[in-house]
C-alpha cells in the first residue's frame, strides 16, 4: 500500500515542525508539503493533492475554515480530507469548519497516537472524531440559536437508525454491533445516506441529523 500522503498548514514553525517530525517518522505515512497561511493551504492542497491536510483553524490571509472550503466545495473541490486543528475545545469556527467540508477536529494536543489513529480513520471514511470532541461540538451545536428544522430527504426506517448512531459518534463497529447487522450493511446504508443528502463524508451526516432535530 502507498503511503497517506499529509500536509500541515499552521503559522507556528514549532508546531509544523514537530507534527512533521511524528508524520515522516510513522511507518505509511510521509508529508508531502507545510503551509503557514490559508492561501499556502489552498495552493500546496491543490500542487501535491495529499490524501490529508491538518488545517490550523485560525491563519493569516485565509482562516482554515475558508481553506477548508475552497479546497473541499466547488467544482475544483479535491478528494483531500481535512482535519481541523484547534487550540480551543470550543472553538467558535468548529461547525463552520465541518460545514466547509472538514472530515475531522482534533485539539492541537492531541496525542501522537491519537492524531496518526485519526488522520487513519479519516482516510478510510469511518469516524468523524474522538467521542470526547464530538461531544463538545454536540454540545457547541445544540446551544446555537434556534432556526427551522431541515427535513431529511426520504430515508427509510433503518437509515435512519444508522443515522443517528452516526451522529452519535458511533463508529461502524459499534453501529454493528447496536444494530445486530454486518460491516457491510451498515457501510451500505452510510454511503446511501450521503447520496441521499449529497454529502462527502460523516460530518455532513452529523450536521444533517442535528439540522433535522434528530
Amino acid at each position: 500500500m502507498s503511503d497517506i500522503r499529509v500536509v500541515i498548514a499552521d503559522d507556528q514553525a514549532l508546531v509544523r515542525g514537530s507534527f512533521r517530525v511524528l508524520i515522516d517518522t510513522t511507518p505509511g505515512f510521509a508529508c508531502v508539503g507545510e503551509a503557514s497561511t490559508g492561501a499556502q493551504a489552498v495552493e500546496v492542497a491543490r500542487r501535491e493533492r495529499p490524501d490529508v491536510l491538518l488545517m490550523d483553524v485560525r491563519m493569516p490571509e485565509m482562516d482554515g475554515v475558508e481553506a477548508t472550503r475552497v479546497i473541499c466545495q466547488g467544482a475544483d473541490a479535491l478528494e483531500t480530507k481535512v482535519i481541523m486543528l484547534t487550540t480551543f475545545d470550543l472553538d467558535e469556527y468548529v461547525i463552520g469548519g465541518f460545514r466547509a467540508g472538514a472530515s475531522g477536529f482534533l485539539l492541537k494536543e492531541v496525542m501522537p497516537d491519537d492524531l496518526i489513529g485519526g488522520i487513519r480513520a479519516v482516510v478510510a471514511g469511518d469516524r468523524l472524531m474522538a467521542p470526547g470532541p464530538m461531544g463538545r461540538l454536540i454540545d457547541a451545536y445544540i446551544a446555537l440559536p434556534e432556526r427551522p428544522l431541515t427535513p431529511l430527504p426520504q430515508i427509510t426506517g433503518r437509515e435512519r437508525e444508522v443515522l443517528v448512531l452516526v451522529a452519535r459518534g458511533l463508529s461502524n463497529d459499534q453501529i454493528s454491533s447496536t444494530l445486530g447487522v454486518s460491516m457491510s450493511t451498515v457501510k451500505t446504508h452510510i454511503n446511501r445516506l450521503l447520496t441521499k443528502i449529497d454529502g462527502r463524508d460523516r460530518s455532513h451526516l452529523v450536521i444533517a441529523a442535528y439540522e433535522a432535530g434528530l
